[in-house]
């Protein structure tokens, strides 16, 4: 029978392991340095705007089973995630004014492609097979082994512009040409590849705190799970082979004989604690604003956006918000001219009133590892040097880039490498 397990670190990589781990009939008491779970993935209210709004904004697809996994294993809500009843995409673009709604068939043959009305305007249905391209230089190939989308599909051209570029630069947060063919590959199989069933998208409408955190909490509580905020770990005690303590700033908490610590942290901290560890050390931007205006009855929940600044747009019950990926380039740029230059672009989309209504920028510096082969290869798995400890965090080997998926993925992985053994581990694709 397993001892206690320490998780620490409640963002959703933490508490996907405590989940799995209770699941499993494991004692887990969970370790938090701020006063709420979430972590990058979390809800607040935001006095300038007086809402409360997420730290980011995140658009799943159905075909994201581990995330979509685990809002049943904790019951959460039915409306937990809001989207179409199929796959449809909408685009604009700032420069032409043309609009679109992309429409993969729910089938994996793509027959949508032959079609007019389901294709960005102005492609070939020939000008799709483009990614085919990714798929094989990825091909008998794990992430980070050198290869790069640009080194394999022609990064250029109106449909890379109005599709593949948005697109990835939205999974990956790093621009497409210089980022991992094998993260891509892995992406394209589990959704477009997988047909328009696995693509369907889906929006926290609600909250990520209401669709995944409250529900994680709630099924911890009601499982003996332990939860302890204000808990920040300051070292480890490193023992033979072994964590015998945790060392948190209010006080040590020692780790018994058949204890066991799932270290789920972001990789700069986990690197820290641990100097041996690879770990990404490249990191991407991603700048979100939100606006205090309700949106027009009829507005896409989703609306990718080109030729712009704003990338995508979300219509959110009482307030629209863009999320712009990739986005170093913004990080010494005035936040008020932000603002003023994202909302010109929606009022122009959505024919609004041009004077800017309350707002809110927030700028993560260090949002998701660069998705570059370098930064890929320098993940590690859920196997440490010391047998009682492993690592969790969309930042290790889950196959995917930094997103809602994999770091919920990676969670599973570290409970059931503490319930299996390191052979059961599940690496990179």
């Amino acid at each position: 029978m397993m001892g206690t397990v320490h998780v620490v670190g409640a963002g959703l990589a933490g508490l996907s392991a405590a989940v799995s781990l209770v699941e499993g009939g494991a004692r887990v008491v969970l370790h938090e340095a701020a006063k709420q779970a979430g972590g990058r993935c979390r809800s607040y209210y935001d006095p300038s705007l007086g809402l409360e709004i997420d730290n980011g904004n995140h658009l799943l697809l159905s075909g994201n089973a581990d995330a979509l996994g685990f809002l049943r294993s904790v019951n959460a809500p039915d409306d937990a995630l809001t989207g179409p009843a199929e796959a449809a995409f909408d685009f604009a673009d700032l420069e032409s004014g043309e609009r679109w709604t992309l429409r993969p068939n729910a089938g994996r043959v793509p027959w949508w492609v032959l079609s007019k009305a389901r294709r960005v305007p102005g492609s070939r249905a020939a000008d799709y097979l483009a990614p085919r391209s990714i798929l094989r230089a990825a091909a008998g190939k794990g992430a980070g082994l050198g290869g790069t989308i640009g080194a394999s599909m022609a990064c250029e051209g109106d449909l890379y512009r109005r599709l593949w570029h948005p697109v990835l630069l939205a999974a990956l947060n790093t621009d497409p040409a210089e980022s991992d063919v094998g993260l891509a590959a892995t992406i394209l199989r589990e959704t477009l590849g997988a047909g328009g069933r696995a693509c369907r998208p889906l929006v926290a409408v609600k909250g990520l705190s209401y669709a995944f955190v409250d529900p994680a909490l709630r099924h911890l509580a009601s499982r003996g799970g332990t939860v302890r905020f204000g808990r920040r770990l300051r070292g480890l005690g490193l023992g033979v082979g072994r964590i015998e303590r945790l060392d948190f700033a209010d006080g040590p908490e020692a780790i018994g004989p058949g204890d066991s610590v799932v270290l789920a942290l972001p990789p700069w901290v986990a690197a820290d604690l641990l100097p041996d560890l690879a770990a990404p050390k490249a990191f991407r931007s991603i700048v979100n604003a939100h606006f205090a205006q309700v949106p027009k009855p009829g507005s896409p929940l989703v609306l990718g956006v080109v030729n712009g600044l704003t990338e995508w747009l979300f219509a959110y019950p009482d307030r629209y918000s863009v999320t712009i990926s990739g986005a170093d380039r913004l990080l010494d740029v005035p936040r008020e001219d932000l603002a003023k230059q994202i909302w010109a672009e929606i009022a122009r989309l959505g024919n609004l009133a041009p004077e800017l209504p309350s707002w809110q920028i927030v700028k993560e510096k260090r949002a998701t590892f660069a998705a570059t082969p370098a930064e890929a290869a320098r993940r590690s798995g859920a196997t440490t040097a010391y047998e009682n400890l492993v690592l969790a965090g969309d930042w290790t080997a889950t196959g995917l880039p930094s997103t809602i998926e994999g770091a919920i993925r990676s969670g599973k992985t570290a409970a059931r490498v503490l319930a299996c053994g390191p052979a059961r581990e599940r690496g990179a694709a």
